[in-house]
Formats: C-alpha cells, structure tokens, sequence
C-alpha cells in the first residue's frame, strides 16, 4: 500500500475524480469533428469585439479604465465566476462544502463561461469529474494532447467526442443527484433551456449584468461615449475574464513542474495561478482532486481559498477536505519531478 494512502485514506465518493488506467482509446479513424456554428460565430465577434476594445483605452476616460479593472475583479472572484469557487471546488470533485449557500453555488452556475451557453451545475461538475477521471485521453473533454487551442477554447466550438459522452453517463453522481440546490437548479436550467429555443435569446439576467450594466455605469455617471463603455468595461473585460479561466484548462496542463506527480499532464503555473485567482495549481489538484485548497500553500496566490475559508467562518460552508502534509510529502518523495520546496 503506497504510503500516502495507508496516512489519508482516499474517501469513497473520490473515486469518480481519481485516473482511470484501465481506460483504452478506441482502435480506427477519429470520429469526425462537427463544428457548432453558432459558437464559433458567437466566440469570434466577442474575440472581435475585445481586439478592437483595446485601441478604444487611450481614448477611454480615467474613471472608465478604473472602472473596467474593478469590474473585471467581480468577473473572475468565486462568487461570480463559476469554476473555481462555486463548482470546480464545491461539486464538481467532493460534497465537501455543500452547505455554501444558493447565493454562492448557483448565482456562480448562471456564469457563462462556456460559450454562452447555459450550463448547470450538474452538467459542469460531470464534465470535470470526466476531465479527472479520463484527463488526456479522447474522453478528456478538453484534452490537452490535442493542442492549446483545442484545450484553451476549441473544445466549445465543437461537438463533445463520443467518449466523453459515454464515460459522463456511466459516472457516479449520487453526491449531486442528493442535492437539493443542484437539482433544482437543474430543473431550472432545462426548463430555461425549452424557453430559450423557443426565442432564441440568452439567459436576462446574464446579459443585464454582463454586459448592459457594466456599459451603463459609465455612461450615465461620468459622460463617457457609450461606444467606449461598451467595448471596454463589457466586452473586453469579459473576454479577459473568459480566457483567464480557459488557460487552467490549455496552459496549466502544458506549462510548469510537477513537484507532486511526475506521470501527469497537469502542472504548477504560477501565472496561471494568479490570473484565475489560485487554479494554477493544478499538478496538485490533479493529484489530490479532493482537496478543496487546490494547493498544499493555502492562501498564497489563491484568492478562491481565501474565499471558501471565509465562508467557513461565517458557517455558511462546512468541512473542507485537505491533504495532510505527511500525504504530500510521501507523495512527493514517491511520484514528484523534484522540484517540490515548501511554502
């Protein structure tokens, strides 16, 4: 028995974020790749949008450019931006945390962080389950191996791999299912997903709070051109916020050591750290998914931890899972690059 397994036992419900090795990819041609339109449509004239948002800040006003950073702290801080603090490390690996409140885990599940789609906590946190599960292998949703770009934003642009399917059904989800937040926000979703077809138009409040508000801010308040208001506080701003979040997925598994397994992808990037607030550390979390720090450094560069500490304190969060250091530091010794120093 290794020796960080015989110190901390592995929960059960860690099992569905562990790597599966007894997976084999299929043998023959790749199924073909099926663009979805819409999204390459949608990401290109938002990508459009924020290229020519940049040649708008000289001409911006002091309190616009003050307002567009200030507005895009909100954009990437746990409580809005739906990966880190609200699903990546509440539901999406342990129930660790399931008592943070509706005001945490669903107003940061309406975040649209892929594509401008409308994704539910449910059918985010079965994807990163499969991420873990498969990491790097054609039921990878966003696999690595097959590129940045595909890693970093192509895998919204076109239709999931058919194993990423099949190996998201067969998934253990008992923990989600048994969440009352979750589900009822599922059925929300779907029901919303019905109206949506219907007028073809995306989620209000998004879109009120996204884009309309911050554009108005400026406007109203201090005379800038609505033109500029529009193109640097909402588009380009958002898009900054989008691609901080999409290098967890592209760069922090191509770039930085591996301290704490040297057999995986995954690495420490410290950039990547600081620009998606803490999910820089990913050789850790792909080692010790259940860990709800993300990091064996707590705080340092990782405003999510901070953020989910505080609402522990404030009870609105319970029992946060860790690794001991004695699990680390046998797990190092075992697997790591070498690189590994402490705090």
């Amino acid at each position: 028995m290794p020796a960080e397994d015989a110190i901390a036992p592995a929960p059960k419900w860690t099992a569905e974020d562990e790597f599966d090795e007894s997976y084999e990819e299929k043998e023959g041609p790749k199924p073909p790749i099926i663009m979805v339109w819409r999204n390459v449509l949608l990401m290109g004239l938002l990508h459009m949008g924020a290229v020519y948002g940049l040649f708008l800040i000289p001409s911006a006003k002091p309190f616009t450019l003050i307002w567009s950073k200030y507005h895009l702290l909100p954009s990437i801080t746990p409580a809005s931006r739906g990966r880190p603090g609200g699903i990546r490390r509440t539901s999406s690996a342990p129930p660790c945390l399931n008592s943070i409140s509706c005001m945490l885990r669903v107003r940061c599940s309406g975040h649209h962080g892929r594509s401008s789609q409308v994704n539910d906590i449910y059918e985010w946190s079965r994807d990163h389950r499969v991420h873990h599960k498969y990491s790097e292998t054609d039921a990878d949703p966003h696999n690595a191996t097959r590129g940045f770009f595909f890693s970093h934003v192509g895998w919204l642009l076109v239709r999931k791999h058919p194993d990423v399917i099949e190996k998201g059904r067969k998934l253990e989800l008992t923990d989600l299912k048994a969440d009352g937040v979750v589900m009822f926000q599922r059925r929300q979703v779907f029901s919303l997903r019905l109206f949506l077809w219907f007028i073809q138009f995306y989620k209000p409040s998004v879109v009120i709070m996204c884009f309309v508000v911050p554009s108005l801010v400026p406007w109203l308040l201090w005379g800038e051109s609505l033109w500029v208001a529009y193109f640097l506080p909402a588009v380009l701003r958002y898009t900054v916020g989008l691609n901080a979040t999409w290098l967890v997925n592209s760069a922090a598994h191509m770039w930085g050591n591996r301290p704490y397994d040297s057999n995986i992808n995954p690495r420490e990037n410290r950039f990547v750290a600081f620009s998606a607030i803490g999910e820089g550390f990913h050789n850790y979390h792909h080692t010790f998914p259940f860990d709800y720090s993300t990091s064996e450094y707590g705080c340092k560069l990782n405003l999510t931890t901070c953020f989910i500490d505080l609402m522990c304190f404030l009870r609105l969060a319970r029992d946060p899972k860790r690794v001991s250091s004695e699990a680390i530091n046998a797990r190092v010794q075992r697997t790591g690059d070498g690189s590994h120093r402490s705090g």
